[in-house]
């Protein structure tokens, strides 16, 4: 977690948010997106709230690091300390229609129900199921939350290859919010 300070900002680091259901094709449900950091910088994107949620998200992280929004929340005093970072609804659905225009690279995920409560759950929190049927109860916490955050990174090593650049690649974007390579794939989740 971030401290509030002088770290070096990490550009690979990646923002995971779940948002309303989307069906760009029959069949196909979107409800979770990843995206690179650099997409909070996209014009379209409120400003300066996108570069200030930037700054939050990269200082004191590790290359390759998924942040889901909920993670940012928590670190921010439980949300209490959003407004004077930025408007995240506004920014994340500044995203979100970029997405869909196609203007900046993601991944699209459909989320199981429990592994999308976990992604908007802090990552101290519990998620707990009540089955009706047979009176049980399951209770999901910070060891699960972390084998989601586990498998949506395997998805990402699946679309973005982090040790070479094929072909379809280039090595050097024009534009900071799009991708080295394209993350167009949309693999399901196992969890």
């Amino acid at each position: 977690m971030p401290q509030d300070g002088f770290e070096q900002p990490i550009s690979e680091v990646y923002l995971l948010f779940a948002h309303e259901a989307y069906h760009p094709a029959a069949g196909q449900e979107i409800n979770t997106s990843l995206v690179a950091a650099a997409c909070l910088l996209h014009p379209r994107v409120r400003q300066p709230d996108g570069a200030r949620i930037y700054d939050r998200l990269t200082r004191g992280r590790r290359p390759g690091e998924i942040v889901p929004l909920a993670t940012l929340t928590h670190e921010l005093d439980e949300g209490r300390l959003w407004p004077k970072v930025g408007n995240w609804e506004a920014v994340t659905t500044d995203l979100l229609q970029l997405i869909r225009d196609r203007e900046c690279d993601a991944l699209s995920l459909d989320l199981p129900h429990i592994a999308r409560a976990l992604m908007c759950s802090g990552p101290h929190s519990e998620v707990r199921v009540y089955e009706p049927v047979t009176g049980r109860q399951q209770t999901y916490g910070a060891i699960e939350r972390n084998e989601v955050l586990i498998d949506v990174g395997r998805q990402l090593a699946k679309v973005v290859p982090l040790t070479k650049i094929d072909s379809r690649c280039s090595a050097i974007s024009t534009a900071p919010w799009r991708a080295s390579c394209p993350i167009e794939a949309r693999p399901e989740s196992d969890f």
